[in-house]
């Protein structure tokens, strides 16, 4: 019996000494900033990757209710084809782009992180996403990489870069 007492004690020291990082950040990289400053970049928390996947869900159920319910009130969009600065231009913009070229996104990757900019705490998610859609009666693919900032449970600002898949020649 008092083997099992020495053990169960043993156990208990080593668990408390095991230095748990749950409350530690881990870095994963850096942003640099306008000013040119390095700020960490950390792991970020795994529920920004639930609301961006709802998000990308109801864009390819073409569900206009669901994406305003989701934006920010003031969120803001960077795309290479132009800027919206309101829900209101997005869901115009979105309503008519869905009719006439059908967008469908294929998720590849979602990436979780944050960093603190000017004391201000900002969970993001990058993600990698392959987008068809209609052109002139053909099917188009293009690469997507999004950088979302998620505030709240919304999406307050993304980032939108692309690039035209084609077809590779060995």
């Amino acid at each position: 019996m008092k083997k099992i007492l020495y053990i169960a004690i043993g156990l208990l020291f080593a668990s408390c000494g095991s230095g748990s990082k749950k409350n530690q950040d881990i870095k994963i990289g850096y942003e640099i900033l306008k000013s040119g400053e390095r700020v960490p970049l950390n792991a970020g928390d795994l529920s920004t990757i639930e609301v961006w996947e709802r998000y990308v869900t109801a864009h390819n159920n073409k569900d206009l209710e669901t994406i305003k319910n989701l934006n920010h009130e003031d969120i803001k969009i960077l795309t290479p084809g132009g800027e919206f600065n309101s829900s209101e231009e997005h869901i115009e913009f979105l309503s008519k782009w869905f009719d006439e070229n059908n967008p469908n996104w294929s998720t590849y990757y979602m990436i979780a992180n944050k960093l603190t900019e000017n004391d201000t705490l900002k969970q993001y998610v990058t993600s990698c996403h392959e987008l068809t859609l209609i052109v002139d009666s053909n099917k188009v693919k293009v690469s997507q990489i999004h950088d979302a900032w998620i505030v709240d449970g919304k999406v307050k600002k993304f980032y939108v870069y692309e690039k035209p898949n084609t077809a590779k020649k060995d």
